[in-house]
């Protein structure tokens, strides 16, 4: 777990955990074409939204709501089948979609319309503080720690930071804090160089907050908070939609609003580029995530599948998950996902292969095959690099996948490009022969 100063441990059990589901994923389109974006697959064999559930379950908060309300359907029968706690722990993993009643028939708005339209479910439980957390980040947090640091301040609001430097700053929520590290001004997306100067991490700070690097550094939002129950009901009493853009500015002036600054790994998946690239920094021999940390391990539906077989491959950095059939084919610095068949002759180069939720009977193959349609998984002799494959997928024999030559972004009948990506959406076809 990520370390920070011993801090006392809190009572967890007045601690009720919100984890937001987000909108409709627009920038991580196709693969929210047909999920909601807690439901995109990582990391071969894991769900989005498994990081933030196993980061509470790790830090012992087990009261833990999801809200979501675009296609919601394949995350709901995920949670169901993960997380089932015992009848004596009093934990719960639960969803609350939007939904409409006769006093509002509008969806939810923002994070912090969406908390909102949700109180009175919250309200029923016993807690002093609501912790919200995003369902669409890759990172490895005790959030015993944010929550102590919050008791310690007496804090009425506390927001977890990450230190970046001036690039990334340009896109995220930056705030400045003073020495006790209360947050003093918060600028969403700061472009001006001017503001951006005034907003840098100040260098008596450094030792302070164990600052390795003598870098220029901003301290940016990861879209974390813990609020005191009353204060909560006191800031969502109006009509402001968000957290980050409406009450967490306004806060700042009129509450006691803390940082917490967390110095782990911590990526935003926030558009296929990031995702690919957080996927792919996986396979690396130090990845910067640490699945293999069993110290807080991440957690996931129970699939009981036989392990991978390979008849005989080569195979350079990459992960090959539960289930696989990897027949003669050349895999370079590419993820493998569950169930996946690779026929013989195929090149993986920068591959994501999400995987298959079922294996594909020999009748459907038949079928399918009658048809001249490729069977679920890899065909022969077919070259894929830098692309996306989603689930269920039906790549045929003698195809080329790359997105050399081609637009950075771009819709065919059979294939996206985004951010310079191929991906082929979940239960798409690509026929026999074709070439990308």
């Amino acid at each position: 777990m990520e370390q920070n100063k011993t801090r006392m441990s809190p009572n967890t059990s007045k601690v009720l955990s919100v984890i937001m589901g987000g909108g409709q994923g627009s920038r991580l389109f196709p693969l929210t074409r047909d999920r909601a974006k807690p439901a995109v697959p990582l990391a071969g064999k894991y769900r989005l939204v498994d990081i933030p559930i196993s980061n509470c379950i790790n830090s012992n908060l087990r009261r833990v709501y999801l809200l979501t309300q675009f296609n919601s359907a394949s995350l709901h029968r995920h949670i169901s089948q993960s997380y089932k706690f015992d009848q004596f722990t009093g934990g719960f993993v639960e969803i609350l979609a939007a939904e409409q009643t006769f006093g509002d028939t509008s969806w939810y708005q923002g994070t912090a319309d969406a908390v909102r339209k949700n109180l009175t479910h919250f309200l029923n439980h016993d807690f002093d503080y609501l912790l919200i957390l995003s369902g669409d980040q890759l990172y490895r947090m005790d959030f015993r720690s944010i929550v102590a640091q919050h008791i310690e301040t007496a804090a009425d609001v506390t927001i977890a930071t990450i230190p970046v430097r001036r690039p990334e700053a340009q896109s995220l929520g930056i705030m400045q804090i003073n020495s006790e590290r209360r947050i003093t001004r918060f600028v969403e997306k700061p472009k001006d160089s001017a503001v951006l100067d005034s907003l840098s991490l100040g260098r008596d700070l450094y030792e302070e907050l164990e600052v390795k690097t003598q870098d220029e550094l901003f301290l940016a939002s990861m879209g974390i908070y813990v609020f005191n129950r009353e204060v909560l009901l006191k800031l969502l009493d109006n009509d402001f939609t968000d957290f980050g853009k409406h009450i967490i500015p306004g806060a700042i002036d009129s509450h006691r609003v803390f940082s917490y600054v967390f110095q782990g790994y911590w990526e935003d998946i926030g558009t296929i580029r990031s995702f690919f690239e957080a996927n792919l920094d996986l396979v690396s021999e130090l990845p910067r995530f640490n699945f293999f940390d069993m110290s807080a391990p991440i957690f996931t539906r129970p699939r009981f599948l036989p392990a991978s077989k390979i008849n005989g491959a080569e195979i350079n950095h990459a992960i090959i998950s539960d289930g696989c059939i990897i027949n003669h084919a050349t895999i370079n610095h590419s993820l493998v996902g569950v169930r996946s068949t690779v026929s013989e002759g195929c090149e993986l180069k920068r591959a994501i292969l999400m995987g298959c939720d079922y294996y594909e009977s020999e009748t459907s193959i038949q079928q399918y095959e009658a048809q001249g349609i490729p069977r679920i998984g890899i065909g022969r002799n077919t070259r894929i690099e830098n692309a996306i494959i989603d689930k269920n997928a039906r790549i045929g024999e003698n195809c080329v996948l790359s997105p050399a030559g081609k637009p950075e972004n771009m819709d065919h009948g059979l294939y996206y490009i985004r951010d310079g990506i191929v991906i082929i959406p979940k239960n798409g076809v690509i026929p026999h022969g074709t070439v990308i």
